[in-house]
């Protein structure tokens, strides 16, 4: 079998960035067209193929990709906001007493056109709130736009949206007068964060980089190189400025057609460079707080999908995740990207980026009769730029060892130690 360190191992791509190529380049490896490669940097619609039943394709031991095969639980819209929702209402109905509770980090949001009653009713609670419609499979801020009022989606739905509220005529003229005013594509509509934290007067957000080797157990990693990517327009929250891009969508796929874009740094600041400004006008204990927030937010959507995650033993994943800070310094979840551009503050943050990937995916060899997929190649270690988020196993190794030595320290002070099923707290 493939040695990680030799030209018998074989990659393959889809997407011929330098980026990605130099790295499989730089390690020697040999590029293949075929089924027979060991590492598949792939886009997402060659893995629904891969993994689609009727293919009859089964991969080999040796094979590695990136991508989990229903990745898109996370990374729709849609998906991600139901499975949030979700989640958070299964910790709090079984949260335990003295548990502290977990703050919503996701926008209140809706589908449309299947939820359109549920937000008008939310719509005339808060008729000052503005809003933000997004496509649910589109990036780079494409099909993106703020409203304020309900006339705008009935505008945007050409007329739809009187009729998604119900109507006479039958349920058969209702579904055909549906089908027929309903958008070529679904969308989400969340509340706009309409106080988002400036710096120099102008909006920004996160782009934090994760990577899981499995989902079960939950194994995952934080790039310690994210960056902040800030508008080219000063922000205003003025109904007049909502159609304007370069004032609220920070995608560079956007910002680099605004007049004062800049080519050279890109708009982007590295996280490093914004906790130091941070800790300079908020003070170290509250940037620390916001951090830790952040940390917890990326840990608790993945538990969010951690259920209904195939974690296949084939499988890693490089997640791009956008976060905005609101004025009060709270973190909130944007979006996951399933297939981040990869474009870090530098060439050499992007190489790096890959490079300590393929450093914690890669077996040193297929061969190990011990290696069973990247989830087998733990305790999770930091390595490179990246730090360990969450380790399942060896939290709840750390727990059994604590439990041991609880009970050994109430055997010492002559006390029993709670039996099982017994709700008393012991001291």
């Amino acid at each position: 079998m493939a040695r990680r360190g030799d030209d018998s191992f074989l990659w393959r791509a889809d997407f011929e960035k330098n980026v990605v190529v130099s790295n499989f380049a730089r390690r020697g490896w040999t590029k293949t067209e075929g089924d027979d490669w060991n590492i598949y940097w792939a886009n997402v619609y060659n893995v629904k193929q891969l993994f689609n039943p009727e293919t009859g394709q089964r991969l080999r031991d040796d094979q590695l990709l990136n991508h989990f095969p229903n990745h898109y639980e996370l990374t729709r819209k849609d998906l991600m906001a139901k499975n949030v929702r979700r989640y958070l209402k299964e910790v709090a109905r079984d949260r335990a007493e003295g548990d502290a509770p977990i703050d919503d980090f996701v926008p209140v949001s809706y589908m449309l056109p299947a939820d359109y009653s549920l937000f008008v009713e939310e719509f005339k609670r808060c008729p000052n709130a503005a809003w933000i419609m997004k496509p649910t499979n589109r990036a780079q801020g494409k099909g993106i736009f703020i409203i304020k009022k309900l006339a705008q989606i009935k505008k945007w739905s050409g007329g739809g949206g009187a009729r998604w509220a119900g109507g006479g005529g039958g349920a058969a003229a209702a579904a055909a007068a549906a089908a027929a005013a309903a958008p070529k594509e679904a969308y989400l509509i969340s509340r706009y964060i309409e106080d988002p934290l400036l710096v120099g007067g102008k909006k920004f957000d996160l782009r934090l980089y994760v990577l899981v080797t499995s989902f079960r157990p939950l194994r995952a990693y934080k790039y310690a190189h994210g960056f902040a990517r800030f508008c080219t327009t000063k922000y205003t929250s003025d109904a007049a400025a909502l159609d304007n891009p370069f004032v609220h969508l920070t995608n560079v796929a956007i910002q680099k057609h605004g007049e004062d874009y800049n080519a050279q740094h890109g708009g982007k600041w590295h996280v490093r460079n914004l906790r130091l400004f941070l800790e300079a006008t908020w003070g170290h204990a509250r940037c620390a707080k916001l951090f830790e927030e952040i940390d917890a937010l990326l840990l608790h959507s993945l538990k969010a999908v951690q259920g209904v995650m195939i974690s296949d033993r084939h499988c890693f994943e490089v997640y791009g995740y956008d976060v905005i800070v609101d004025a009060q310094l709270k973190p909130w979840l944007v979006e996951v990207n399933a297939s981040p551009s990869l474009s870090a503050t530098t060439e050499s943050d992007r190489l790096s980026l890959l490079r300590d990937t393929f450093a914690i995916v890669v077996p040193p060899d297929f061969a190990d009769p011990s290696y069973k997929g990247p989830a087998s190649m733990g305790p999770c270690r930091p390595h490179g730029g990246y730090v360990v988020l969450y380790d399942e196993e060896a939290v709840a190794q750390q727990h059994a060892e604590e439990g041991l030595a609880g009970a050994a320290a109430a055997a010492l002070r002559g006390r029993r130690p709670p039996s099982r099923g017994d709700s008393r707290s012991w001291r």
